[in-house]
């Protein structure tokens, strides 16, 4: 239960630290790589110890740290973007209810049971995302374009993570060097783009931005290791623990946005969470 508590938190702090970048003129790409940077400093302080080296490659899971990597920092960036665009709600529903992909997922791979009532909380998942993005009436269909993407990316993550978790990581201390890897490759991956940007003369490194960085990667670090501990757990099925803490995140940042940020809660997002929580109520029974 604490690990879900954790993860629900600290994600809600994440997609805070987001919101308030455009108030501070923080550049969302530069602050992204610090916080890659810092998730490392972090998980090695927490391990005790720089945990990667020359024999890192030979690991059987590297590979799956590689891609990972690159979906991090892909999708780090569609959140920030989604995030100032559609506000903190529609974007942690978008990334949130991708929750179908690693339930399928799990269920082929791992043969958990999918009932009628778990598919019909499949089904509804998806007009709840639609739903969430309408913050107009008169929505333009491109606005749906970018939640979609953080849909496909962030279920597909939760997928791998999942995959890795339950083939490698069979205990507390590679559960935590395998995140570690991850954002050293995904900090790799921003400071070789943030860097020719510099080069370019398209941007200039600004102290605002790395702090904003270091701010927003501790909590990253440790709601990362913290869902691998959930997902290890034998408290619930990875078919429930994702929806379950995919629910607390959706309901923890809906309550900032509109008590912190009063973000507007029209008629469409009404509808949207309200059939996000009961898709994922569903999923999870």
């Amino acid at each position: 239960m604490i690990y879900l508590l954790l993860t629900i938190l600290l994600n809600a702090v994440l997609f805070v630290c987001f919101k308030l970048y455009p108030k501070y003129n923080i550049d969302t790409l530069q602050a992204i790589v610090v916080n890659y940077i810092t998730c490392v400093v972090t998980g090695s302080i927490f391990i005790g110890y720089f945990p990667i080296s020359a024999q890192s490659v030979s690991y059987s899971w590297f590979p799956f740290a590689v891609f990972m990597g690159f979906l991090f920092i892909s999708i780090f960036n569609f959140i920030g973007y989604s995030t100032r665009r559609f506000g903190i709600t529609t974007t942690s529903v978008a990334n949130k209810l991708s929750l179908v992909i690693p339930v399928i997922f799990s269920v082929i791979l791992y043969n958990e049971k999918l009932t009628a009532v778990n598919i019909i909380g499949i089904l509804l998942a998806f007009p709840a995302v639609y739903f969430s993005t309408r913050v107009k009436e008169d929505k333009h269909a491109t606005n749906i374009v970018m939640p979609a993407l953080l849909f496909l990316a962030s279920g597909m993550l939760d997928a791998l993570m999942k995959y890795a978790e339950h083939t490698y990581l069979e205990n507390r201390q590679i559960q935590a060097i395998f995140p570690i890897h991850i954002f050293s490759i995904a900090a790799i991956l921003g400071i070789t783009l943030v860097g020719v940007q510099v080069a370019l003369g398209k941007t200039k490194l600004q102290w605002r931005n790395a702090v904003a960085g270091i701010v927003l990667g501790i909590p990253n670090f440790f709601s990362i290791y913290y869902l691998i501990r959930l997902l290890n757990s034998d408290w619930l099925e990875s078919s429930a623990a994702i929806p379950v803490n995919n629910i607390g995140i959706v309901v923890a940042s809906a309550l900032v946005a509109i008590l912190f940020f009063k973000e507007p809660f029209t008629k469409w997002r009404a509808v949207g969470i309200a059939l996000s929580i009961l898709a994922i109520i569903l999923i999870a029974l």
